[in-house]
C-alpha cells in the first residue's frame, strides 16, 4: 500500500490548523500559568480519554521537567491521575462528578483550572469547571471541533479550530511542549528549541 498521500494530507491539515491558533489566547494562558507559579498555588488538571493522558502529560513536564530547574516548583495536580479514586466517586457518586468532587474542599483562591475536552461538553469536565468557576477561580480550557460549552465557560480558551479529535489532540500537546519549551527558556535558561 502506498499511504503517502493520505500521509501528506494529514500533515498539511496539521499545518494548517497551526497556522490558524490564536496566539494571543496561548500568550495569556502562559500568563496564568506563571501568576499561579509565581503565588504558589495549585494548578489543577484533567481530561477523558486522550485528554486524560495529555493532563498526566502536563503535569510530567511542568512537575518535574521544568521543576527540576528551578528552586520554585511548579504544583500541577492531575485529577485523572488516581485511578482508585476516580473508580470509587464513578462507582458511588457517577462518573460526571468523578472532577468536581475533587476540587470541593480541596480548590483554594488563586488555583488554576486547566481542562481539556476536545468536544468542549464533557459532562464531568464541565462539572468541576462550573463549580470552580463558582468558587472564583480562572479556566484554561482546551477544547477541539466549535469549543462546546467549555469553550464559552473559559477564562482563556485553548482552541483548535478543526473538526478533527486526533488534529485536536496533537494539538493540545504542542500547546504543553510549546509553553515548556519556552518556560524552560525564560526560567530556566536552557534554549531547548536550539538543541
Amino acid at each position: 500500500m502506498d499511504y503517502r498521500e493520505s500521509i501528506n494530507t494529514y500533515i498539511a491539515l496539521e499545518i494548517d490548523t497551526l497556522k490558524a491558533l490564536d496566539v494571543n489566547a496561548i500568550n495569556d494562558a502562559m500568563n496564568l500559568i506563571m501568576e499561579a507559579h509565581e503565588t504558589e498555588k495549585t494548578i489543577y488538571i484533567f481530561g477523558n480519554g486522550g485528554s486524560s493522558a495529555t493532563a498526566s502529560h502536563y503535569q510530567n513536564d511542568f512537575n518535574k521537567g521544568i521543576s527540576e530547574y528551578i528552586d520554585k516548583k511548579f504544583n500541577f495536580h492531575c485529577l485523572n491521575d488516581n485511578m482508585a479514586t476516580v473508580m470509587a466517586i464513578a462507582n458511588d457518586i457517577g462518573f460526571e462528578e468523578v472532577f468536581r468532587f475533587q476540587l470541593k474542599g480541596h480548590i483554594k483562591p488563586g488555583d488554576l483550572v486547566i481542562a481539556i475536552s476536545g468536544s468542549g461538553n464533557s459532562k464531568n469536565v464541565i462539572n468541576a469547571v462550573e463549580y470552580a468557576k463558582e468558587q472564583g477561580n480562572k479556566i484554561i480550557g482546551m477544547t477541539g471541533y466549535n469549543g462546546g460549552k467549555l469553550k464559552q465557560l473559559s477564562d482563556v480558551s485553548l482552541h483548535v479550530p478543526i473538526n478533527s479529535m486526533q488534529i485536536t489532540e496533537d494539538v493540545h500537546m504542542i500547546f504543553d511542549h510549546m509553553i515548556m519549551s519556552i518556560f524552560y527558556k525564560t526560567l530556566c535558561g536552557i534554549d531547548h528549541v536550539k538543541g
